[in-house]
């Protein structure tokens, strides 16, 4: 199972990418992937502007299995919802660890990302 190592991660699944501008994108494993299928549908409560919380819910994803709740690891403001993935859910099956990313944001707290998991622990 793919698991990037540049990125940290919840135990529910989604990834946390600091990009170089400071901001963070999030987004689902591969691993949810696999689990899910087929994804039709994903659902972002949160809007640019918005303030997330760390481990609240930020959104939904279905898929022809299940409906999940998509959460954040970390405190801060939302710059992006990715519109691909809203228009086009199976853009996430296609590539969740690229142009499959759900969200971004501008972290309260950048150093919030350290107490999410490595991806040696994730893939445990």
């Amino acid at each position: 199972m793919d698991t990037p190592d540049d990125r940290r991660y919840l135990p529910s699944h989604e990834w946390h990418r600091l990009l170089d501008d400071g901001t963070v994108e999030v987004g689902i494993s591969a691993f949810a992937v696999d689990e899910l299928t087929d994804i039709t549908y994903v659902e972002a409560s949160a809007a640019a502007g918005d303030r997330v919380a760390a481990n609240e819910p930020f959104g939904e994803i279905e898929s022809v299995k299940a409906t999940s709740e998509l959460y954040c690891g970390l405190d801060g403001t939302v710059t992006e919802i990715n519109p691909a993935v809203i228009e086009r859910p199976e853009t996430i099956n296609d590539d969740c660890y690229g142009t499959g990313w759900i969200l971004r944001l501008k972290p309260d707290d950048a150093e919030q990302m350290s107490g999410l998991l490595e991806a040696s622990a994730y893939a445990k």
